[in-house]
C-alpha cells in the first residue's frame, strides 16, 4: 500500500458548491459594492478562504462581508450536492483499511454547517479546517498540520483537489496530488494522478 492517508478538500472534489459559491458571493459583491462581477471573473476564490477572496475583492467591512455572503450562501443550498460517485468510494476505501481526512479553506463553522448535513463526514477521522493554521492554502501549513496531527509521513499521504491552490500546497508540503477532474474541469493544473471521476482513485492506488 503506497499510500496509508487519503485526504480530500472539500468544494469541488466532495461536494458540488461551485454555483452556490460564486452566485452568492457575485450578490454579496453587488449589493456591497455595486459592483457587478461575471461569475467567471471570480472563480478564482474557489479553493481559498473566504476572507481571502474577499480581501483580494478590496471588501473593507470583511467581518460583515463574511457574515453577508455566508446569508446569500443559504439562498442556493438546494443546489449543493455530493458529487456522484463519492460515497461509493469513500465506502471502498474503509474497506480497504485507509485513512481518510480532509484539508479544507472552510471554517469550523463552515464546515459543520455546509458540509456534515450531507451525512459522510463520518468517514473522516482527521480535519483540518482554516481556523487550525494561521496560513492557508496555498500555503503548505494545512497539510502539514494534517501530517502532523495524523502522526504519520508525507510519503504515505495523496491529497485530493480541484484547483490550484491544492496542487501547490501540496507541492509545497512534499506531498503526492490528485486532481478532481470532475470538480475542476481543469487538467492544466500539476498533478501526479488525474481522476476523471471518484472510482478512478482506486485504480491508481490499488
Amino acid at each position: 500500500m503506497k499510500y496509508k492517508h487519503i485526504v480530500f478538500d472539500i468544494d469541488g472534489t466532495l461536494i458540488d458548491t461551485e454555483y452556490a459559491v460564486l452566485h452568492s458571493l457575485q450578490e454579496t459583491i453587488r449589493a456591497l459594492s455595486g459592483r457587478e462581477i461575471p461569475c467567471s471573473e471570480l472563480k478564482f476564490a474557489l479553493g481559498i478562504t473566504g476572507i481571502d477572496a474577499l480581501k483580494k475583492l478590496e471588501i473593507k467591512d470583511i467581518s460583515y462581508a463574511t457574515e453577508f455572503w455566508d446569508k446569500n450562501m443559504c439562498k442556493y443550498a438546494d443546489t449543493i450536492k455530493v458529487f456522484d460517485g463519492i460515497t461509493g468510494l469513500l465506502k471502498n476505501l474503509l474497506s480497504l483499511d485507509y485513512k481518510m481526512g480532509i484539508v479544507t479553506s472552510k471554517t469550523r463553522e463552515e464546515f459543520t454547517h455546509d458540509f456534515c448535513q450531507f451525512g459522510i463526514s463520518h468517514y473522516f477521522k482527521t480535519i483540518i479546517c482554516a481556523d487550525d493554521t494561521q496560513e492557508h492554502k496555498p500555503n503548505a501549513a494545512p497539510l502539514l498540520k494534517y501530517v502532523e496531527l495524523s502522526k504519520t509521513e508525507h510519503r504515505k499521504v495523496l491529497y485530493i483537489g480541484d484547483s490550484k491552490y491544492d496542487s501547490i500546497s501540496a507541492e509545497n508540503a512534499g506531498i503526492d496530488f490528485a486532481l478532481a477532474v470532475w470538480g475542476s474541469h481543469n487538467k492544466h493544473i500539476r498533478a501526479d494522478y488525474f481522476l476523471e471521476r471518484p472510482a478512478d482513485l482506486l485504480s491508481f492506488i490499488a
